[in-house]
């Protein structure tokens, strides 16, 4: 088989947590004693199958996913480390993200994740009041918090933290303030996310009173208004140089494999795009280049930066509509960005921006 010498990064899934919040629709499970052994073996063989299907690749970036990764034994993590330097060539300066939650991680671990190659950490902070956290369903309180983010900034990692917004009660003065409250941290990443209530779910099964569309449109407002991190994508906001690689990579239409259950990939191999799934069965179903092209032009639209105009997007992309919206959307020589109003109905305005046929 012929080789491809196009770099892919990799997502690892790890599917466990301690419990199942409220508002998760992630393939997760919570489970207190996990088979990591078994775990890994799974994951090494998938990472020699992608191997040897896309030879030494190089790999930019490894985002571990979840679920909660920060709970597997540092010793499986350095196994699944070396079965991708023994498979891939891992490029230089790697970015290596870990996902986490507080009460997870020490100092001492912490380390031990470094040592074996993390250099990013996100945590999953999700909101700065403990009866907040207690109605999402988190195991943490704000101190947990607080530690955890202490700890990694002070070892010199890159660190991310989630956040929800949108809950019951919220209105542009709690956000606000919640914002306010994230700026005195001193984060180089924070990571805004609306709470979107999903039907199988405990909060599916329950009559929230959610705030209305308009209210969260001006709450997303409020943040970018708030936030002292200037915003590069429709949920994430950085400090330049600080934003995350990896998803930046996916976003702009880089190939991707996905690895564990509950992974998704878009690997590139002989010359044609594939929709992957990770698990002990791997399924893999072509995908068409007007197909492949829509995804990027969505993708790349929720960034700041917009989607790079090569020959597939634009063979995708309605000129006419383009050119005719210039309040929605803007043509900035190698790429298409959305304006801040755009942003803020982008589902519809993919909707009349792309050919949804291919033709």
């Amino acid at each position: 088989m012929r080789r491809m010498e196009m770099p892919h990064n990799i997502y690892i899934h790890t599917p466990f947590c301690m419990s199942k919040c409220k508002y998760c629709a992630f393939f997760s499970a919570a489970c207190t004693a996990p088979d990591w052994d078994r775990f890994a073996d799974g994951i090494v063989r998938e990472i020699q199958f992608w191997g040897a299907r896309l030879g030494r690749v190089a790999v930019p970036t490894v985002f571990f996913g979840g679920g909660t990764p920060s709970l597997m034994p540092t010793r499986v993590f350095a196994r699944i480390m070396n079965a991708l330097r023994n498979n891939f060539n891992i490029a230089p300066n790697p970015e290596i993200t870990l996902e986490s939650n507080p009460k997870t991680l020490d100092a001492t671990r912490l380390r031990e994740f470094m040592d074996a190659g993390v250099n990013r950490l996100s945590v999953g902070v999700q909101r700065l009041d403990n009866p907040e956290l207690e109605f999402l369903g988190r195991r943490h309180n704000v101190r947990d918090a607080m530690q955890l983010l202490d700890v990694a900034m002070k070892m010199g990692l890159r660190v991310n933290a989630d956040f929800i917004y949108g809950i019951p009660g919220d209105n542009v003065d709690t956000v606000a303030q919640m914002c306010r409250d994230i700026n005195a941290l001193g984060l180089g990443h924070v990571s805004m996310y609306e709470l979107t209530i999903e039907k199988n779910t405990p909060f599916g099964q329950m009559n929230l009173a959610m705030p209305s569309n308009d209210a969260m449109a001006d709450m997303y407002c409020t943040i970018a208004g708030t936030l002292a991190l200037p915003r590069y994508e429709v949920s994430n906001y950085a400090k330049p140089g600080n934003e995350c690689i990896h998803n930046q990579n996916v976003w702009d239409g880089d190939a991707y494999v996905g690895i564990g259950r509950g992974a998704a990939g878009r690997p590139y191999i002989d010359g044609t795009w594939y929709e992957q799934r990770g698990g002990d069965d791997i399924q893999m179903q072509p995908l068409t280049p007007s197909s492949r092209a829509t995804e990027k032009i969505i993708t790349g639209l929720r960034t700041v930066r917009g989607v790079r105009k090569s020959d597939d997007v634009m063979r995708v992309i309605n000129t006419d509509w383009l050119r005719a919206n210039p309040e929605l959307v803007c043509d900035n020589n190698d790429r298409i960005c959305v304006t801040e109003k755009g942003m803020l109905i982008l589902d519809d305005l993919l909707l009349d921006l792309c050919n949804w046929d291919g033709k």
